[in-house]
């Protein structure tokens, strides 16, 4: 199930202009600086796999793969607790810094202003520099019309909205595979952030969800999003038959059905947003894991040169 037909990079220019994201190429407010000692793009890594590291040895870990920083998980289970995240974060960051590392977005739990964390985290966050953060997931109710859910979501966005240009902090919506997650078709991430300002709410676009969702169709919901990348999250999946029916598993970068002329095509536009590369697949070791995202990387890096 290879998904290599993908649009040829004609196709997907006129398609952004079309959408007029062309002429916000490079200066978009949901792109980052292009990072990097190199000048390139910068590649975080979404520290979970790793994440029983304590902020020493996480910086370690990362220095030693090559990436320039990460995407920290604040949330419940997560490498930092919501509750403890302003001693814990500092002490990440500090760490991340001495090596000239740098602790980009903060993943979390928070839907609303009014959980009762959200203010703290983002306060925190906000205070040591760091000025993105990835929203929680949302689940579709099969008892609920779809429209109805989607308002009530699109309600707290534009809440965490008004928050976001008070602080001046961007949220980002995370596309994700599953039967019942909201953000898994593309189209209702489109419908949650169209009419939100880019600035302060945008996605963080998933190309392995958006290929195992989307199939040959993956494309248009690349280009459906691209005005509003914060980022894009780079990881691959295959599909396998088992006994029980078709199921998906995550490999390494380059194994599976996610197309290298995506990034192809998104670095030819002038892309200059930040990468998280993350790694759902399993290991035997913690260096047969750090072997694999070495490799994962250097595949990676080869793929962004144009």
């Amino acid at each position: 199930m290879k998904t290599d037909s993908a649009l040829s990079r004609r196709t997907f220019l006129s398609t952004l202009a079309a959408a007029g994201a062309a002429a916000a190429i490079g200066s978009s407010p949901t792109a980052q600086a292009a990072g990097g000692k190199t000048g390139r793009n910068k590649i975080i890594a979404f520290s979970k796999p790793f994440q029983d590291l304590s902020p020493d040895d996480t910086a370690d870990f990362v220095a030693d793969v090559g990436w320039d920083g990460i995407e920290c998980p604040v949330r419940a289970g997560g490498q930092i607790l919501p509750e403890r995240v302003e001693e814990d974060l500092p002490k990440m960051v500090e760490a991340l810094k001495k090596r000239n590392l740098e602790l980009t977005v903060v993943t979390t739990d928070i839907k609303n202003p009014s959980q009762p964390l959200t203010q703290k985290i983002l306060h925190t966050a906000k205070r040591l520099g760091i000025t993105q953060y990835r929203v929680a997931f949302w689940t579709y109710d099969a008892k609920t019309p779809i429209p109805k859910q989607l308002d009530e979501i699109r309600a707290e966005l534009r809440d965490l909205t008004a928050l976001n240009k008070e602080l001046g902090m961007q949220a980002g919506f995370q596309n994700h595979s599953g039967g019942t997650r909201v953000g898994a078709a593309g189209w209702d991430v489109y419908e949650l952030v169209k009419d939100l300002d880019p600035k302060y709410t945008g996605v963080f676009f998933d190309i392995g969800h958006a290929a195992i969702e989307g199939g040959l169709s993956w494309p248009t919901q690349a280009r459906l999003l691209r005005p509003y990348y914060m980022g894009v999250y780079a990881q691959d999946a295959l599909w396998n038959k088992t006994a029980t029916g078709w199921k998906n598993e995550w490999c390494p970068l380059g194994q599976g059905i996610v197309s290298r002329s995506f990034f192809t095509n998104l670095m030819k536009t002038g892309y200059t947003g930040m990468f998280s590369q993350k790694h759902e697949y399993k290991w035997n070791s913690r260096a047969e894991m750090k072997t694999a995202m070495k490799k994962d990387l250097a595949v990676f890096r080869e793929w962004l040169a144009v």
